[in-house]
């Protein structure tokens, strides 16, 4: 028996068990914001740090990924995977060459030419400070923008470039490496998507859309970019001004930039056309140049990529600034591959993020519910027109 009696009536209500409360996402959605802003600023300080050799490695897969379409063509036909394997760096070796060389070519020529139009080059740019007089400029505010333009801060702007050109030769070594490394990596290409698309097939679709977005908009960039630096070379060799095989060499290559790159192209033939034939001629370089570009940039090479980059135009510009300023003057180059790749890490591999698209470049939708609304509204138009006649 207990030594107390036994108590009467109701028990004590029990304490009431506190339930969990389960945090949605969305309630730490700006701390999930700060960290990623911190994790991007971090990364984009280490790919700084290490900017000469992601540059390379980068450049090197980016060539790689445009030559792998002749791999696969050679082994479809039963040509050995080692013989295509050579096949594929000789062209991508052929590729870099070229392009460095005309980098190069381009720039020792524009230093040769400079210093010969010299004293031309002084009278104009003295012209041109007693004219900004003229609208209430200062004589020192004048002679500060004039001297940017000075022959000296020219070459000094372009020997910049060269020895960015020479810094990737003789990085060549480290390149030349991993272009050999992945040309041999890239036969087994089509088995591992194959494998990644098995178990994750958002994942494959992405990787899939990096390398034919970024294919499509090399290949179709230098084939737009040649038949543009042709197009300005004939049409500067009939107006007279000097170099102009160099500066539809430098259009060619300045295609490559987008958005920045036209206005770089543009500046050496109108100084040589001030310099040779004053504004009438200035003018002339402005309109070809400007029609050309227009038709090129913004009516061809969107009908030819399409969708394949599915950048908006301020991303691709902000794209530029923030690459240059990350890589040097090969980021403001592969800007776009870049920002492809980025794409395909944080939005394509995950569906949850389908959402971003359309903000991204991806327009279509958009564009048919635009012709939606458009038509809608033209319709109550034409019926309110109607109404007020009957």
């Amino acid at each position: 028996m207990w030594p107390f009696p036994a108590r009467r009536g109701p028990a004590p209500a029990a304490a009431p068990v506190p339930v969990p409360v389960v945090e949605r996402s969305s309630d730490h959605r700006t701390a999930f914001i700060l960290l990623g802003l911190g994790g991007a600023a971090v990364a984009a300080f280490g790919i700084a740090a290490i900017s000469s050799i992601f540059s390379s490695a980068f450049f090197a897969l980016v060539l790689t990924i445009c030559v792998y379409p002749v791999r696969r063509w050679l082994e479809a036909r039963g040509v050995p995977r080692g013989v295509a394997t050579v096949a594929v760096l000789l062209a991508v070796v052929g590729l870099l060459a070229a392009f460095v060389g005309a980098l190069v070519i381009a720039v020792g020529q524009f230093l040769t030419l400079l210093p010969e139009y010299e004293p031309q080059l002084q009278a104009w740019l003295a012209a041109v400070g007693d004219w900004l007089e003229q609208f209430g400029i200062g004589a020192e505010q004048a002679q500060a923008i004039v001297s940017a333009f000075q022959p000296s801060s020219i070459i000094g702007f372009f020997g910049t470039i060269a020895g960015s050109a020479a810094g990737l030769i003789s990085s060549a070594v480290v390149l030349l490496t991993l272009l050999i490394l992945m040309a041999s990596d890239s036969s087994y290409a089509a088995t591992i998507t194959a494998g990644i698309s098995l178990r994750r097939p958002a994942a494959s679709s992405a990787m899939l859309r990096f390398t034919d977005g970024v294919r499509r908009y090399m290949v179709v960039t230098t084939v737009l970019g040649l038949a543009q630096g042709i197009v300005n070379w004939i049409a500067l060799t009939l107006m007279g001004i000097p170099g102009a095989l160099l500066w539809g060499l430098l259009s060619f290559l300045c295609s490559f930039i987008p958005n920045i790159g036209y206005f770089i192209a543009l500046v050496p033939p109108i100084v040589f056309g001030a310099l040779t034939g004053g504004w009438p001629l200035v003018i002339a370089v402005l309109v070809v140049y400007g029609v050309f570009n227009a038709i090129i940039q913004s009516v061809v090479q969107p009908k030819v990529v399409g969708n394949a980059v599915s950048l908006n135009q301020t991303i691709t510009f902000v794209s530029v600034l923030f690459w240059a300023v990350i890589l040097g003057p090969t980021g403001a180059i592969l800007a776009v591959p870049l920002t492809l790749l980025v794409r395909m890490l944080l939005i394509d591999s995950d569906p949850r993020t389908d959402w971003l698209k359309p903000a991204l470049g991806e327009i279509d939708d958009a564009k048919r519910e635009m012709q939606a609304e458009d038509a809608a509204a033209k319709a109550r138009r034409h019926a309110q027109r109607d109404a007020k006649k009957a």
